[in-house]
Order: structure tokens, then C-alpha cells, then sequence
């Protein structure tokens, strides 16, 4: 009893760390009794619970794990790559909602990665595989065609790096990915979102089909946020990803054909030579 006590009490109590990329901390959640949501430098990045990781709590987070659903018929098992790691919520995810998954998670930040494992570990018998690395070099290791699905949320000070936003990147991407495989990427802009056109037009040079949802005030450019964007070689599930967006808790828009074209307003490719970070964000936005 005094041990599961003190299981108790270390849950409840905030943990930090220093990292390579800042201070990191495990905040605990009034509403879940062991659940942590990750911040660096006081933005929030991540949110786990041990207890239940099929729970989502961010707002993008639940948009990708709509991509993870639609990726194959329920509970077959993915070979999944994560490029940034976080609180490896999403790779937990993976591994609850589609056992006997594969999955590669690339993080640059080791220190960041032994912190989380060591405060909130990993199932034992989840196939979670963790290289410290940058991503895109992480990238450039998996097989031609090995994943079925991968996702990009990577940030350095809430920028995404500049390297992980080209056309090059992108066909990186594509070589990994299996036909019909999918890939996510979670970005972030506010007014004008000139960043988030820019990455619409990139994937639409290496991708034949996009979609893209967030929050319409976000795509209204009246605030800066989050979206995801989509890509694949295949007719994405457009139907039913509309309809998960929009019954999530914070309801969301799903952009793609002819509107997700209008709506990049003719931007030109990024290329490793233009590529520029993605904009800070506002310092309202973590008030």
C-alpha cells in the first residue's frame, strides 16, 4: 500500500527536467489521475495518460489520430514512423488502438527521450523503436516503401526547422511510404499563413492528393494554430474524415480538391534552397 502511495503522490506532483531543447516538465492533469502533459520552456507540447492512451487530449493530436484510424481497417497492425517524439503520445496510440504495430520513432532530443521514459515508460511489449536523431536523417534510414504511415510533428523551439519543410523532404517521404501509404504533418501559422500555403503547394508538387483540416479560425487567418495536413498517392477518406473533425470537441473544417487549391492561392514550392523555419508563434498563444 505505502508503494502504490507513493505512485500516487509522484503522479500528482510536477517533474522537470533540463534537456537539449529547454526545460522540460510532466504537469500533472486535475481531470486524470496519472495523466502529463509534456511542456518545454513553458509551451505545451504533449499530453499523456498511462492510464488510457487511446485519449487524446490536444486539439491536433486528435486530428492525427483520425489519420491513424483511417490508415487501414481498424486493428490492423501499421509500420508507422514519427518523425519528433514529445511524450510519444501518438506512437502509444498506435500501439493500443493497433497492436502488434511496428514503429519507428526519430527524436532529436535524447535527453528529452530518456526523461519521458523514465517518468512515464512505455508498455513493455509495445514494438516502439527510439533513434536520437534528427529527423531527417532518421528519414533517409527507413527502407524505400517500409511505412505505411508517417507523421511529421517536429518543432525546435516552436518552429518547425526549415530543412523539414522542402519539396526534397517531402519526396523523402513519398520514397518511405509504401503505395497508398499516408502521411500527416501537424503545422502551425497565424496571419497571414503565407507558411501554411507554402506547405499546401509543396506537398501538391510531390503528393496527387491533400486534404487539410483545423479550425476554421485558423483557416480564416483570425489566429495563429495548428493543422494538419494529409497526403497520400491514394483517394484519401475524405467522408469520413470530415466527420470525425467535425464531432471532435473542438470541431474542425476538412479542406481538399479545388478549395485546398484556392485556398494555397497559387504559393510556390518550398525548396531546400528558399526553405525558411515555420513562424513563432504569438506569446499569447501559451497565456
Amino acid at each position: 500500500m505505502a508503494r502504490n502511495n507513493q505512485r500516487d503522490r509522484a503522479a500528482t506532483t510536477p517533474v522537470s527536467e533540463t534537456v537539449d531543447g529547454g526545460l522540460a516538465e510532466l504537469v500533472p492533469d486535475r481531470e486524470r489521475p496519472r495523466a502529463r502533459t509534456l511542456l518545454l520552456d513553458g509551451a505545451p507540447q504533449s499530453h499523456v495518460d498511462p492510464d488510457d492512451p487511446t485519449y487524446l487530449s490536444f486539439e491536433y493530436q486528435r486530428r492525427l489520430g483520425h489519420v491513424v484510424d483511417l490508415a487501414a481497417p481498424p486493428n490492423r497492425p501499421l509500420q508507422a514512423v514519427h518523425l519528433g517524439g514529445g511524450a510519444l503520445t501518438l506512437a502509444r496510440y498506435v500501439a493500443a488502438t493497433r497492436p502488434r504495430s511496428t514503429q519507428q520513432v526519430v527524436e532529436l532530443d535524447e535527453a528529452l527521450v530518456r526523461f519521458v521514459r523514465r517518468e512515464l515508460p512505455l508498455d513493455p511489449g509495445a514494438r516502439i523503436r527510439v533513434r536520437s536523431t534528427d529527423a531527417r536523417a532518421g528519414l533517409a534510414k527507413v527502407q524505400d516503401g517500409w511505412a505505411d504511415l508517417i507523421i511529421a510533428d517536429v518543432f525546435a523551439g516552436a518552429r518547425t526547422p526549415a530543412h523539414l519543410t522542402s519539396t526534397e523532404f517531402l519526396a523523402e517521404v513519398r520514397r518511405a511510404l509504401r503505395p497508398g501509404g499516408l502521411y500527416a504533418a501537424n503545422l502551425a501559422d497565424g496571419p497571414p499563413l503565407t507558411h501554411l500555403r507554402g506547405q499546401i503547394a509543396t506537398a501538391a508538387a510531390v503528393f496527387p492528393e491533400l486534404a487539410l483540416t483545423a479550425d476554421p479560425t485558423v483557416l480564416r487567418g483570425r489566429r495563429f494554430g495548428n493543422a494538419v495536413l494529409v497526403a497520400s498517392d491514394r483517394e484519401l477518406p475524405i467522408a469520413e474524415l470530415t466527420r470525425r473533425v467535425a464531432t471532435d470537441p473542438h470541431p474542425g473544417r476538412v479542406e481538399h480538391g479545388r478549395a485546398l487549391a484556392d485556398f494555397a492561392g497559387g504559393a510556390a514550392p518550398v525548396t531546400d534552397a528558399s526553405a525558411r523555419p515555420s513562424p513563432a508563434p504569438p506569446a499569447s498563444v501559451f497565456r
